[in-house]
């Protein structure tokens, strides 16, 4: 066990320093009249990671919703889960899949190879599986015009920024390596296209420089802060990326003739629970839940929750960050309430008559 540790910290300490495991909670889930594949990273991991590597995500994860540690780092709310699609056991992929590993980037990397092609990839193989053992009566049973009707949603892109953001001080340089990374979020968009896919559901990301990780490790003096306490640098980037992944959201609706694609507004979402805690019940919302240290932000490195060093505060329905990178289920809560109403959508439709979209 105290191997195990080990390796989740030797894992958790790169990838939380130079991939920001952010999260989202909507579609780590699906309607129970909608199949959906879901494409992306800590933002709607399942538990993918934790599978794949043989490693341990322990207490107090999972204490809101789930009651136990499960190794998924967002959670679920009011919908069926999606089972992970690298999960061997108990996995239930009738109403669809989730691609998404913790950690995962635009581009295939030595510590983590779960990129959104190779993701895009594995649903081409499940879905060629499926049709092989459908007839078989085995398998998912998901048949064409559930694939054709289904929903495809795409949340990557943010640890390439934070990548980028941790590895260069210049705004320019980090500006100047996004067309790249949303090159490869259209490849790998345009490769589910050929798939059959047809209706995108794409998720633009949150205000990186708000998230109380980012403040502990990253921050020098106050002057790089913003109004609100966030770091100015680290949201810039992440508005750079989300104005270029609206214009590809244009591009793909131009050239993929059959295609739904809806974009997201994660930031603006995100951005109102630092901007306005009050109003929805949250207290110090740039402070860390679970963690070390105490304010201001309540993150230490290496003695972030799940270590020994670490606890929980008494009530988390009252803080915005859990762990200091994800969102408390609280916060995930209004999160995905803004996103099912619509209203943070382009086009204007929510979640459930998306899936109710029938293509002919």
């Amino acid at each position: 066990m105290r191997d195990q540790h080990a390796r989740l910290r030797v894992l958790f300490g790169f990838q939380l320093y130079l991939s920001m495991l952010v999260i989202l909670p909507a579609l780590g889930l699906a309607h129970s009249n909608c199949v959906l594949f879901n494409f992306g990273d800590s933002n709607s991991d399942p538990g993918a990671l934790m599978t794949a590597l043989g490693l341990y995500l322990g207490p107090p994860s999972g204490q809101q919703f789930f009651h136990r540690p499960t190794g998924r780092f967002c959670q679920n709310l009011k919908m069926d889960l999606l089972s992970a699609y690298l999960e061997s056991s108990g996995s239930d992929f009738s109403h669809g899949v989730n691609f998404a590993v913790a950690g995962a980037s635009t581009e295939v990397s030595l510590y983590n190879p779960f990129s959104i092609s190779t993701q895009a990839g594995q649903f081409g193989h499940f879905q060629n599986r499926t049709r092989e053992l459908r007839g078989r009566g085995k398998g998912s049973m998901i048949n064409e015009k559930e694939f054709r009707n289904a929903v495809y949603s795409i949340d990557i892109g943010q640890n390439d920024v934070n990548l980028a953001l941790v590895a260069n001080s210049r705004y320019q340089v980090v500006v100047n390596k996004i067309p790249i990374i949303l090159e490869r979020i259209e490849n790998s968009t345009k490769a589910l296209y050929k798939l059959g896919a047809r209706k995108f559901w794409i998720y633009n990301t949150g205000p990186l420089g708000c998230l109380p990780q980012t403040l502990a490790l990253r921050k020098k003096n106050d002057s790089e802060l913003d109004e609100l306490g966030c770091l100015a640098l680290y949201n810039n980037g992440a508005k750079a990326f989300n104005d270029g992944l609206s214009n590809l959201c244009d591009k793909l609706r131009t050239e993929l003739k059959e295609a739904l694609v809806v974009h997201v507004d994660m930031y603006a979402i995100k951005y109102d629970l630092f901007a306005n805690p009050g109003r929805y019940g949250f207290e110090n919302p740039l402070m860390a839940c679970c963690g070390n240290g105490g304010p201001p932000y309540n993150y230490v490195d290496k003695k972030t929750c799940g270590e020994p060093t670490a606890t929980a505060c008494a009530d988390p329905s009252h803080s915005v960050s859990w762990d200091g990178v994800h969102y408390t289920e609280a916060a995930n809560a209004v999160i995905a309430s803004k996103i099912m109403s619509g209203e943070y959508s382009r086009p204007s439709i929510n979640l459930k008559n998306f899936c109710k979209e029938v293509l002919v």
